[in-house]
């Protein structure tokens, strides 16, 4: 096994409990056997009643010179590039998922709200459950990279890939409609619908139809799903990928509203991902039933050949050197976290603090839409000063501000209170996947900015707490200080019109509206001005950038 876990590495990585679980609402269930009804039973219905419908294979047109004719080489890399990038896609999603292994449709996330959860564990309700604790382990066989809490790692292996599959996907689609390969996936005709469902009684009820021969043409079903696939499936995916951004949606708030809301893209997310799984088992199924040497030689070498095999031993060398990567991808993500941690950070950091980190949150939400439930997360303080400020409602409390600036300062919370109060209805967005709308109250930090006076170098400010990282140590995180000095970023000793609970950060927390929850430190001790994130911790901009392999940059 390729790691190298100290013992409270191991500790969390590999729980007592790695039960498996699926529990879906009753609802869902319902929806689910509702959709089998309308198809399958339908198929049934109609094929015990009326008989099998006519093939519409029997009257496909015949091949002109307009029509394409076999699979040209750009054609072929593309589609095992894509699958090469899907599996990676899919394997990483399903270890993201899992630190955060219930899906809902409303934003409050509050526990038995989910429609399907892939845990045993009913959050307790005679004691502090804090999302962290609800993370599920996930077989790396499965996952990448596997084990509990490695989502630092499966976002890093998420994103690096997400690019570069959709460059592919816009290089095949220009190819695509550059050459006559369009006419492949594109129905020409509504008849395409009444033909494809034709082919759907024959497969469901387990009647083979008359297979045309691809190299020249699909029948109406295959058709209607590889267009599917290219033009429903892979944009639903990268909206709903998009509709998760916290910059995005604490900018444009309509944005996740194509999905019904954040909840919505979380959930059509998975939906989509699993659409992708069944199409590639049903299609792989069909490759092998229908003809695999004929087909595999058309796909993978361009020829319609029925009896050469190098079609299957090029196939099978694609899938292998798949498997293959998989293991290598596992030996990188845990003996070479932090190039994986760079290399994202090259690419997607770079993309985001182009454009979407420029992004300036707006106000949206009014008290109505608050969460009636908000997840509690990270460790609390243990520390005897903590305690002692809060058996004594941290009166005694004192904020220090340093590092490079003119006027150090140190103020309680009444100091505090006095220079100013701004009140914001936002929604927390957690790198685990859950979220939850609350109103926060509290110091803009631009006051504070403007108080203790920056030096010219400063770009970075770090936020300490008096709590502890997973691992240990003081946490702490980042922010640059041009996030810190847009509207809505706030030192909040108020949530929802009261005092901040001891378990939701008291007396002080961030709130940096742009980016994820992790970035937002909890019961913060001092405040630091620094030239860059390097000069703080271990240099790479927070306790779970450092530990945990998270961004720096957390806008989605």
């Amino acid at each position: 096994m390729f790691t190298n876990f100290n013992e409270a590495e191991r500790a969390i990585r590999f729980p007592q409990d790695r039960r498996m679980f699926i529990g879906i609402k009753p609802f869902a269930l319902i929806i689910v056997f509702i959709l089998l009804l309308a198809t399958i039973g339908l198929a049934w219905f109609q094929y015990l009643v009326f008989g099998l419908p006519r093939d519409p294979s029997l009257s496909l047109p015949e091949t002109t010179q307009a029509d394409p004719k076999g699979f040209p080489l750009w054609l072929s890399l593309s589609h095992w590039v894509n699958f090469f990038f899907l599996i990676l896609i899919i394997r990483s999603g399903l270890s993201i998922l899992a630190d955060h292994a219930r899906l809902y449709w409303n934003n409050g996330c509050s526990p038995n709200s989910e429609w399907l959860r892939f845990t045993p564990i009913k959050v307790p309700d005679d004691r502090v459950w804090t999302a962290k604790e609800d993370a599920r382990y996930l077989n790396p066989i499965v996952g990448l990279p596997g084990y509990r809490h490695s989502i630092g790692l499966a976002r890093h292996w998420h994103f690096i890939t997400v690019p570069f599959f959709l460059l592919n996907g816009i290089v095949f689609t220009a190819l695509l409609f550059f050459t006559n390969q369009w006419k492949r996936l594109v129905p020409m005709s509504w008849q395409v619908l009444p033909d494809s469902w034709n082919v759907f009684v024959h497969y469901a009820t387990f009647h083979m139809p008359i297979e045309p021969n691809g190299f020249y043409h699909y029948n109406a079903l295959q058709q209607i799903s590889y267009f599917a696939v290219v033009f429903l499936l892979a944009p639903v995916a990268m909206l709903s990928g998009m509709a998760m951004s916290p910059a995005i949606e604490n900018r444009l708030h309509w944005f996740p509203k194509l999905f019904g809301n954040r909840q919505g893209a979380r959930s059509i997310h998975f939906l989509v991902m699993l659409s992708f799984v069944a199409f590639i088992i049903i299609h792989v199924a069909m490759i092998a039933a229908t003809g695999l040497t004929r087909n595999m030689n058309h796909i993978t070498i361009g020829t319609d050949n029925p009896v050469s095999h190098m079609g299957i031993y090029i196939g099978l060398g694609i899938i292998l050197l798949t498997i293959a990567f998989g293991f290598l991808a596992h030996w990188i993500s845990w003996q070479r976290p932090r190039s994986l941690q760079h290399t994202d950070a090259a690419i997607n950091g770079t993309l985001w603090s182009m454009s979407i980190n420029k992004f300036k949150p707006k106000d949206y939400y009014k008290r109505k839409d608050i969460s009636p439930y908000f997840w509690v997360n990270g460790k609390m303080p243990d520390s005897e000063e903590w305690r002692d400020l809060a058996a004594n409602k941290f009166k005694d409390y004192k904020l220090q501000v340093g590092g490079l600036v003119e006027n150090p300062v140190e103020l309680s919370l009444e100091d505090l209170k006095q220079m100013g109060l701004e009140q914001n209805i936002t929604m927390h967005q957690c790198i685990q996947g859950w979220s939850g709308i609350a109103e926060w109250g509290g110091l803009p930090i631009k006051n504070l900015v403007e108080l203790v006076k920056p030096h010219p170098s400063v770009t970075t400010v770090v936020f300490y707490s008096f709590g502890e990282g997973m691992y240990g140590g003081t946490y702490y995180d980042t922010h640059s200080l041009d996030n810190c000095l847009k509207p809505e970023s706030i030192l909040a000793w108020e949530m929802n019109y009261q005092p901040l609970s001891e378990t939701h950060g008291a007396p002080l927390r961030l709130r940096v509206e742009n980016q994820l929850g992790y970035k937002m430190v909890k019961w913060i001790s001092r405040i630091e001005f620094l030239e860059t994130h390097k000069h703080a911790g271990k240099g790479y901009g927070g306790k779970n950038e450092d530990d945990e392999y998270f961004d720096l940059l957390a806008d989605t």
